[in-house]
């Protein structure tokens, strides 16, 4: 910190404006810097915050003091500071939920009220003579504090005018309390001996047998202590008192890595790789660039992305490496800790609060060069950022759909340009903004055309699903034509990979007597089954019911199981294949911790004959001995009421044909559909990416969608359908008071494709135009004014920039 000053701008993670300044006390200031977490009051609360700056206040005002830092070291660099608030400004965003989204979870510590039983309100509630509704609110409470907004939002929540009375009467305290973060240091206790000469008395055998131990060993942390040498539990603690033995606390590194990885030997480049590498390499001494880089699947893309992060180093400069999927985050940080050994660090949602922590404030001391991870990773920490590589650049996982509503891809352009670094953009399918930007000269496109070792692309054959429609059970869904084509495939003891990007068993239950569907009791969606845990489940809230439910509507106990996931196709596959190895790969397998390496091992390893999976399964991975894929259905997305079905379809579609034939037997694909003629499956079956680009760029452009315009989404909820439409309305009036005369279309307000979610209808309002800037400015105008007015207290507005869905 410099020590010309002693003010500070401190961010609070509250979705306030900011910044605040407060006073550095004297004995703070050695360890108060731009990143610093820091402990500050806020008005009646303690809260956490980050220094964002160094300045006095802008005029004379009375300044609170820094309670404490909580880091080692600034968990973020100076330079991250205008890109978080570049971030703030592009997305409508509080600067401290910027900060909050960039940094790992659990970190911040702030206090909170929480609602205690007294020793009065104990005896009244053994009082028989207690009111009904006080004895139920003293029973929750017991011998337990609980948190008063845990109470408030409780169902039925509590009114916060019986707490006061209750509180009033003595019975309950309402006190402030200062939570825990959940993310911190790991310490572990480190036991040493001490030097010098020994004294007379008190050195039994066993606690000489200690002091051997440690002089022989050297430090040693207790556990391992206890472990290694039994009788240390007893002997420990005296000799300590005698100072021959100094105990301290030392860090300990939660690592995520997994087993040691045997060092790679970069195999030979292809002339197109060799030019890529060169085209790339070239400009990493020159500043910012973006290049998009378009390879077939299988074409060698994680080889070109792994030798341009060795020449970024070599140059004494960091990397960070973005994937879309955690499930590609194992294979990718296998292949680069072959390659660049304990340099590397990871950072993805996967991670326990401690793990992320961890690895955070390694980068965050220049422990490690690179960074490999999901969206998030593009927060790291890392100083003089040479390279930015954004793998299947194309991938909506990319957008973060909660919160605040960043793309990670179009992050990575933003910090590269202030950083003054090179960003690749990788995907055999280019989004259509990239292929755009690329066709207008913003980005540099290089290619990689051919498969490495030359190796063909597989053959699609497409099956029309409607010509078995009639037929019985799972044949519907497992024609004959892709049965035989697994017979003939696991017969040549080769392995086949089922595509189906929906899971469970029955997607469509409905009421055998009435028809109705099976609906969520919280949001406007069907109930998928599970038949693993023998229960419907909503994919949007979590809420579930028994298998053994009854129709909402008629009182019926016949539910009919309609529809297809994952989990029906396993089974099918198991009844036809009873003696091949089958595994699924979805949510559902992969959610406990370990799962999906051990089935990406099994099929690695050809433990599995058969892999049955969603998305996760269509991207990146490489599977040699995969040469039949057979996609379930091909449309559950193309008629999805949103412009971007068709793009996502093609680019799905291309992506798991990819998975055939990347060893050396040739590849193909049972491709299934009910619309063989649409034009994104002709596409598909052709690998012609420019012919879908040509086709979907002019149906944008007809009906003024990206990338021909910009797109915000304003999106109103609340628990009352009323409120929520009539606020939806008040806010749509407010924008139209400000619209320019021309430039800008508002579409709305109308009910979400998704119409209640969550016990919260939605409504929601569209605005298209080509200046990002003006829209935003009738947005913020148009919020103010809408706030300002008061009287929707209970609903909730966010807003996403650059949406990539629309439900």
């Amino acid at each position: 910190m410099p020590d010309a000053t002693c003010y500070a701008q401190v961010t609070v993670t509250l979705p306030l404006s900011g910044p605040y300044t407060y006073l550095v006390p004297d004995h703070l200031r050695p360890h108060a810097a731009v990143g610093s977490r820091v402990l500050v009051p806020f008005g009646r609360r303690t809260v956490t915050g980050y220094i964002t700056a160094f300045a006095p206040p802008s005029k004379k005002i009375r300044v609170k003091k820094i309670i404490d830092t909580l880091d080692p070291c600034p968990l973020f660099t100076p330079g991250m500071v205008p890109l978080f608030q570049w971030i703030a400004d592009y997305y409508i965003a509080p600067m401290g939920d910027v900060i909050k989204t960039a940094l790992p979870g659990g970190l911040n510590v702030v206090d909170r009220q929480v609602v205690s039983l007294t020793t009065s309100g104990t005896r009244a509630a053994a009082d028989p003579a207690c009111p009904e509704t006080e004895k139920e609110l003293l029973d929750i409470l017991g011998n337990t504090p609980v948190p008063l907004k845990q109470l408030l939002d409780s169902e039925p929540p509590i009114p916060r005018s019986l707490i006061k009375v209750l509180e009033n009467k003595g019975w309950v305290t309402v006190t402030r309390e200062l939570s825990t973060a959940r993310a911190r240091a790991k310490m572990e206790t480190v036991a040493e001996a001490a030097s010098g000469p020994l004294p007379k008395k008190g050195v039994t055998e066993k606690r000489q047998l200690l002091l051997d131990f440690l002089r022989v060993h050297g430090p040693t942390a207790r556990a391992d202590l206890n472990r290694k040498l039994p009788s240390a539990k007893s002997t420990l603690g005296p000799m300590v008192e005698m100072g021959l033995i100094h105990l301290s606390e030392d860090r300990v590194e939660r690592s995520p890595l997994g087993e040691e990885i045997v060092p790679d030997t970069p195999p030979s480049l292809t002339d197109e790789q060799q030019q890529v590498v060169s085209t790339v390499s070239a400009q990493l001494s020159s500043g910012y660039a973006t290049f998009l880089l378009k390879g077939v699947t299988g074409s060698g893309k994680t080889e070109v992305y792994m030798r341009l992060v060795e020449d970024a180093l070599a140059a004494g400069k960091t990397a960070v490496v973005l994937v879309p999927e955690i499930a590609l985050i194992a294979q990718t940080d296998r292949r680069f800790k072959a390659r660049f050994g304990d340099r590397i660090a990871v950072l993805h949602s996967g991670l326990s609060d401690g793990e992320r922590y961890d690895q955070w404030v390694k980068i965050a001391e220049k422990r490690v060069s690179v960074v490999i991870g999901a969206r998030s990773a593009i927060f790291a920490p890392l100083t003089d950022i040479g390279l930015i590589v954004v793998d299947e650049e194309h991938d909506g996982s990319y957008k973060q759909e909660s919160g605040l509503r960043y793309n990670a891809r179009d992050l990575a352009a933003v910090r590269a340009r202030m950083e003054g670094a090179v960003v690749l953009l990788g995907s055999a399918t280019p989004s259509i903004q990239s292929a755009w930007n690329a066709r207008t000269g913003k980005f540099k496109e290089v290619l990689l055309t051919k498969r490495v070792n030359q190796k063909p692309m597989p053959e699609i054959e497409v099956v029309d699903l409607k010509k078995y429609k009639d037929l019985p059970g799972i044949h519907t869904f497992l024609t004959p034509r892709l049965v035989e084509a697994m017979t003939q495939t696991l017969d040549r003891d080769e392995q086949v990979l089922l595509f189906l990007n929906r899971r469970g068993f029955s997607g469509a239950p409905i009421c055998a007597h009435c028809g109705e569907p099976l609906k969520c009791r919280h949001c406007d969606v069907s109930m998928t089954f599970h038949k693993g845990v023998n229960a419907f489940r909503c994919h949007i809230c979590g809420y579930f019911e028994p298998a053994k439910t009854h129709c909402r509507i008629c009182n019926g106990h016949k539910i009919k199981l309609l529809g297809s996931g994952t989990e029906k196709v396993e089974e099918a596959v198991k009844d036809i294949f009873p003696h091949k190895n089958v595994a699924r790969m979805d949510q559902d397998t992969t959610a406990r911790r370990g799962s999906l390496l051990k089935i990406l091992k099994g099929v690695r390893e050809k433990q599995v004959d058969i892999v049955v999976g969603t998305q996760m399964i269509a991207k990146g991975h490489d599977f040699p001995d995969i040469t039949l894929v057979g996609v379930i259905c091909a449309d559950t997305a193309l008629n999805l009421p949103d412009f971007r079905a068709g793009e996502r379809t093609f680019q799905l579609l291309a992506q798991v044909a990819g998975r055939a034939g990347r060893g050396d037997k040739p590849g193909r694909v049972i491709l299934q559909t009910y619309v063989p003629d649409h034009f994104t499956i002709g596409c598909a079956v052709d690998h012609d990416a420019d012919a879908f680009y040509t086709q979907e760029t002019s149906f944008r452009r007809a009906l003024a969608y990206p990338p021909f315009t910009r797109i915000i989404l304003v999106r109103i909820a609340d628990k009352n359908s009323g409120r929520c439409r009539t606020a939806a309305q008040k806010l749509s009036g407010l924008l139209w008071e400000r619209r320019p005369d021309q430039g800008i279309a508002i579409m709305g307000p109308a009910e979400a494709p998704l119409t209640r979610a969550m016990n919260r209808y939605r409504w929601q309002i569209l605005l298209k135009g080509e200046s990002p800037s003006a829209m935003k400015k009738m947005i913020t105008d148009a919020l103010a004014a809408f706030r300002k007015e008061g009287g929707f207290s209970g609903v909730s507005i966010s807003i996403d920039v650059d949406p990539y869905a629309l439900g």
